[in-house]
């Protein structure tokens, strides 16, 4: 179990949750391990198997605390709130700022900076840690060109700019990234970034794990009330997640291409887990990506300290975090998005 704030997140598989007059119990194999007041939380978020009790439904909703319940990658399953629950005027504030130019700019450019301040973190700790291994005036010049696309995010006027800044800085990212690549790099070679389908197996493990970061973050956004397929960033398309794609912006660097290369550097994964289909296509075995899943499970208990929160949780959990800093900005508790910086 983790509370965070006033959003508590259930993790453990035994855990169900249940009710005593106006307090939220939690029992593990039927002892009691937690005993707080409903009032004290704004979101429940529970990955465990046992569920809740009807009583303890009847209490989240008579106090307009919503509760949703997840599988144990993180997607969502379904949501509990009463009438009075205030996400229809988080959405409906959501909608209108999603249809203002000027709103969706400046929550935009703090998607892209997380993205970018991440993306330079992760090269820095390459330049660092393998100093002699790797060119580091590639990466020292990868890190320059970063650093000016993060002093051109202030002065973009349009969210056409802000992607134009944010495509030209990925290339960069994405051409020092290679360099991470100390193991096994006649197998993993990234010549360009490639999603559909991936024409790699570097290509083919970030597009698998982009897609579980994509899951989480919509399931964290529909924990807190906020609708999963408008977004800022992001435009409108059908079938397409967009705001959980804008919040996913600033993870992807320290949640999935950390993971990667980690896991190639560490020969956990290697050629023989990918297939090459016809026309070049690269898909992963049943094995691979079993051993993938693994790792990224294993990757989300690890502990982190909040750059903005300043608490420690575990990193699975960060985009609830993201998620319900994202409701409170747009509610106006907090006059600006403040995004989640790795070091």
């Amino acid at each position: 179990m983790k509370q965070l704030k006033n959003t508590l997140y259930i993790t453990n598989p035994d855990s169900y949750l249940t009710r005593d007059g106006q307090n939220l119990v939690i029992k593990n194999n039927g002892e009691e391990v937690f005993r707080r007041p409903i009032h004290l939380f704004e979101n429940i978020v529970c990955f465990a198997y046992m569920g809740a009790s009807p009583a303890l439904l009847a209490l989240c909703s008579e106090a307009g605390v919503f509760l949703s319940f997840h599988n144990q990658y993180g997607k969502f399953l379904a949501a509990v709130h009463g009438a009075e629950c205030g996400n229809v005027l988080l959405r409906r504030q959501q909608y209108r700022l999603a249809d203002n130019e000027e709103a969706c700019l400046a929550l935009a450019r703090n998607f892209i900076t997380g993205k970018l301040v991440n993306c330079r973190s992760v090269l820095k700790r390459c330049m660092r840690d393998y100093r002699e291994q790797v060119d580091y005036y590639l990466l020292e010049d990868c890190v320059e060109r970063l650093n000016i696309s993060l002093s051109l995010l202030s002065g973009a006027d349009s969210l056409e700019a802000l992607r134009g800044i944010e495509g030209e800085a990925a290339k960069t990212y994405f051409s020092g990234l290679n360099e991470a690549i100390l193991q096994q790099k006649d197998s993993f070679y990234m010549h360009n970034r490639s999603r559909r389908p991936p024409l790699d197996n570097f290509n083919a493990m970030l597009s698998f794990l982009y897609s579980l970061l994509a899951q989480q973050c919509a399931a964290a956004l529909q924990s807190v009330g906020l609708d999963p397929f408008v977004g800022f960033l992001h435009r409108d398309r059908p079938g397409r997640a967009s705001l959980a794609l804008d919040l996913m912006e600033e993870f992807r660097p320290f949640l999935v291409d950390r993971l990667t290369v980690t896991m190639i550097n560490r020969k956990q994964i290697s050629a023989a887990d990918f297939l090459e289909k016809e026309g070049g296509g690269i898909i992963m075995t049943d094995e691979g990506r079993k051993t993938i899943l693994t790792a990224w499970q294993k990757r989300k208990e690890d502990q982190v300290t909040h750059s903005y929160l300043n608490e420690k949780m575990a990193i699975g959990l960060l985009p609830f975090a993201g998620a319900m800093l994202l409701a409170r900005c747009l509610r106006g508790d907090l006059q600006q998005y403040p995004p989640f910086f790795s070091s």
